[in-house]
């Protein structure tokens, strides 16, 4: 990243971010004003959580329809039941974080593997039943399992703990960068890192929609990111994280704007799902 009093703000100038900013603002007020949200926001935000929990698990590996996600209660028959189960209480526990991200994003990153894991958001062990770490980064020869970044190299344990303290830093001491870049650079920070041993893409996703929505662009949770992110495909939001993992100048304008194509894509949903409340079909 750039070495600059200020980095985020120096990726806001990267060429066509701005573009990026401007086309993500419009979407998401275009969602803003219409009908619906002047008495149904509740309804909108309740299904946009639980769409982008869906998508974010089917980037996860579980790819199940909408309506299977909506029926189910059992979440622990399988991995894929697990995973899905995860990306529903990851997402919902975000929202209750806001607060506390401002002040401490390590705790909150901890807080939400945690939750991810299956554990007692009271539970302060390190470690479930099994041996499976939990709730604290990954220490040196600790394995990760995240499927989808398995061609991206792995960091060692001491250089994942310094970009954590970098990452948390920045945040606490703020920035004039848009939310959009935030969020993007909160993200694909995450993915690189993986810090924890399993269910970093879904600490990831629900870290970028606590950022957008603590910042004011989407503060009623209503254009999940996760959602767009799935719709452009595993093979798109693997390439844009390389661009990201890459630091270069183009790889970061490259992943910046295929989160803010996340945003849009979540508010395009969201519209939907506003029109289908109008018509009383929803």
């Amino acid at each position: 990243m750039p070495t600059t009093a200020d980095p985020l703000a120096a990726l806001g100038a990267l060429p066509g971010v701005a573009d990026s900013v401007e086309s993500v603002r419009g979407a998401v007020d275009r969602v803003y004003g219409h009908r619906v949200m002047r008495r149904r926001s509740s309804e909108v935000t309740a299904e946009a959580v639980l769409r982008g929990a869906r998508s974010s698990a089917a980037l996860g590996g579980a790819d199940w329809p909408l309506e299977e996600v909506r029926r189910r209660s059992d979440f622990g028959a399988d991995a894929e039941a697990r995973t899905v189960g995860a990306a529903l209480r990851v997402t919902a526990e975000a929202g209750q974080l806001l607060d506390v991200w401002r002040q401490s994003p390590l705790r909150v990153l901890a807080r939400l593997h945690l939750v991810a894991a299956g554990g007692d958001v009271r539970d302060t062990t390190s470690v479930r039943s099994g041996g499976e770490p939990v709730g604290r980064p990954r220490l040196a020869g600790e394995p990760v399992t995240e499927p989808l970044l398995e061609g991206f190299p792995l960091l060692d344990a001491d250089e994942v703990s310094a970009r954590l303290d970098g990452l948390a830093q920045l945040v606490v001491a703020g920035t004039s960068a848009p939310a959009l870049v935030v969020a993007a650079v909160v993200h694909g920070e995450l993915m690189a890192l993986r810090p924890f041993g399993t269910y970093n893409g879904l600490v990831a996703r629900a870290a970028e929609r606590i950022v957008l929505v603590g910042s004011g662009l989407d503060p009623k949770s209503i254009c999940p990111a996760e959602v767009g992110h799935a719709e452009q495909g595993d093979e798109g939001y693997v390439r844009a994280l390389g661009g990201y993992v890459s630091g270069t100048p183009e790889g970061m304008a490259e992943w910046i704007a295929h989160c803010g194509r996340a945003v849009e894509l979540g508010a395009r949903e969201s519209t939907a799902v506003c029109e289908a409340l109008q018509r009383g079909a929803a």
